[in-house]
């Protein structure tokens, strides 16, 4: 996402009509967190219904996150050529829309098809509609306006699942797994509508801004080249194209380094990574965000396919990790952040890990007599920690970042966090399968304990990283 270099003056709009626009950025952002994480659920019940191999529920999740991530990249920038309303509800319609051929899909290539072009549009409405609210509040406003939005997008991460159990439960008209997407259409047509009576006419755009083409065109076929062979590599016996694709996304990646230091319209800004904050953040954020998506799509695995649980009892038991997030993003957002500064950071981590930890203890030590309590204390380990995480850490890694830099450099973390959970997904999914090999409950049990030690290993990482980030969050500085 860029920033604006060239801010226009705030657009003058009652404080009503801005706490409305406020309303309609929040739903698109829920819609777009709830449909991240709503088939890591409901995957078992997908293939189950449509058939496919092990990789189809990768496939569903990775398309729509990997969609976004790149997606993100440049909407900012078309945001500026060719207007934030006009594109958000461009966005925000086709997200409807293809939603509902989610919903429809009659079988995994069009759902997979349908889920990559969701995620797209889903990457052209989310960076508008965050532009718009810094056009249409005052100053002395937008921070208030701004305050919830980190805690309730925490929560709306973790409800996706537990939301997916209850559609899958209701099996409402009978559509079984189809509710979880079909559920977007009247959501999505509300919000469109009062989109179109309170968004404002112009939203900031610059009208200086070019597009950096070859700088996308690398970036995006890097990402294709590394992703497909990591979801279809273990399937297909790891052949040697899949080297091959993950060796050219090393090329093009290092070409498209070169081509941002050229380029008079880089599609990131260079002087970000010349921020050793930022660069380690970078790597934080790909670590955390890489071991929270494996850890959601194989708990899910695990409790569905191994232990044959139904999608409301595994949504059920998730509770206490959901319960554990909500309580420790409240505490983030209002009293740890400020008074310990980095060290909130350090304390999510640490306890992140050792929930993980006691996860695969719970799952080695109790095998097939897991059950929903066993579970919990470990879960709301889990959950916990994140928590603590997830509202202060974009802040902590643009701290030393100048105003000019602050939206490219979130814009660009958001990408890094949706792409590093399509790839945790893609790659710790593939060790999951190849572990379980025959399916039976105690292979599902020992592919899990790896992918939940493996997780944790990703976790203690970053936690080692937090150190190099910069002491103070973004806003201490103002």
């Amino acid at each position: 996402m860029s920033i604006d270099q060239q801010q226009s003056p705030a657009t003058t709009l009652p404080l009503r009509t801005a706490w409305l626009v406020l309303v309609v950025v929040f739903l698109a952002d829920v819609m777009d967190l709830i449909d991240s994480s709503v088939a890591n659920l409901a995957g078992p019940s997908i293939r189950a219904d449509l058939g496919g191999a092990q990789v189809t529920v990768q496939w569903v999740l990775s398309a729509y996150t990997a969609a976004f991530a790149l997606g993100l990249v440049t909407s900012g920038r078309l945001g500026d050529l060719l207007g934030r309303r006009r594109l958000f509800l461009l966005g925000m319609t086709g997200f409807t829309l293809t939603s509902l051929a989610c919903g429809l899909a009659p079988d995994v290539v069009f759902l997979i098809v349908a889920r990559t072009l969701q995620g797209l549009c889903g990457s052209v409405m989310i960076p508008q509609g965050l532009a718009l609210m810094k056009v249409v509040f005052p100053p002395q406003h937008l921070r208030r306006a701004l305050m919830p939005i980190g805690p309730l997008m925490g929560l709306a991460t973790v409800a996706g699942p537990i939301l997916a159990g209850w559609l899958l439960h209701l099996d409402l008209f009978g559509s079984q797994w189809r509710a979880i997407f079909l559920i977007n259409v009247p959501f999505g047509l509300a919000a469109a509508a009062l989109a179109w009576r309170v968004l404002p006419r112009r939203g900031g755009e610059d009208p200086t801004a070019r597009l950096d083409l070859t700088g996308v065109a690398l970036l995006t076929a890097a990402s294709a080249l590394l992703i497909i062979p990591l979801i279809q590599g273990r399937d297909l016996g790891w052949p040697a194209w899949t080297y091959a694709m993950m060796a050219a996304a090393a090329v093009l990646l290092a070409l498209f380094v070169v081509s941002e230091r050229h380029s008079r319209h880089p599609v990131i800004a260079p002087s970000l990574f010349r921020k050793r904050g930022f660069v380690v953040g970078m790597v934080v954020v790909a670590g955390f965000y890489a071991s929270l998506s494996a850890f959601v799509l194989v708990i899910n695995l695990l409790l569905q396919q191994g232990m044959h649980w139904t999608p409301l009892r595994t949504g059920l038991t998730l509770l206490p990790w959901a319960l554990g997030t909500a309580v420790a993003v409240l505490l983030a957002g209002a009293v740890l952040a400020e008074k310990l500064g980095r060290a909130s950071l350090h304390l999510g981590l640490s306890i992140a890990v050792v929930g993980l930890l006691a996860l695969w203890w719970s799952v080695a030590h109790w095998g097939a007599d897991l059950t929903a309590w066993r579970l919990a204390p470990a879960l709301l380990l889990t959950g916990f920690g994140s928590g603590l995480v997830f509202v202060p850490l974009f802040d902590f890694i643009l701290g030393d970042a100048t105003t000019e830099e602050v939206g490219t450099g979130a814009g660009l973390l958001n990408a890094a966090q949706q792409f590093a959970g399509a790839v945790g997904v893609a790659a710790l999914g593939t060790v999951f399968f190849a572990r379980v090999g025959h399916p039976s409950v105690h292979s599902h049990l020992a592919a899990a304990e790896l992918v939940f030690g493996i997780a944790a290993g990703l976790d203690l990482l970053t936690l080692l990283l937090v150190g190099l980030l910069p002491r103070h969050a973004q806003q201490a500085h103002g």
